[in-house]
């Protein structure tokens, strides 16, 4: 690859990560934060869910997610659900009122985004996603 097409996509990843925290709702329209939302997120698409599913699919330690899992349980967004299996062990659930928040959030992220796609094509819009989802692929492999 050609070195200046490599700064380019550094420098455009650097602006992106600054820029990214502008399309996310703010504190005062919602109650979630974009870790909490993926956590969720996850739960909601995969269901019931342990510690360490979570971890590793969000790419963070356990004592992080069970941190994050436990501020969810006490606001009651997630229920823990003993793993009938193995008596110390236990997945997390999310609730109504979690799918509720999950739901208002990402309709705020969707409006936001909306806007700032709303001249592109739908091939256009094909090929960002595609590449997009290609390039957190390669992140997750790391």
């Amino acid at each position: 690859m050609k070195e200046d097409l490599l700064e380019t996509i550094e420098l455009e990843m650097a602006i992106l990560g600054r820029r990214l925290t502008s399309v996310t709702p703010n504190k005062a329209q919602t109650n979630l934060d974009r870790a909490t939302y993926l956590l969720l997120l996850k739960l909601f698409v995969q269901g019931s869910l342990g510690v360490k599913v979570l971890a590793t699919e969000l790419q963070l330690d356990m004592s992080t997610v069970s941190r994050q899992a436990a501020t969810l349980e006490h606001k009651g967004y997630v229920n823990k659900i003993p793993d009938p299996l193995d008596g110390r062990a236990y997945f997390y659930q999310i609730t109504e009122l979690g799918k509720t928040e999950l739901l208002t959030y990402k309709q705020m992220r969707m409006e936001k985004f909306r806007g700032l796609v709303k001249e592109w094509s739908d091939e256009e819009c094909e090929a960002f996603g595609r590449l997009l989802k290609k390039f957190n692929q390669a992140l997750h492999q790391k």
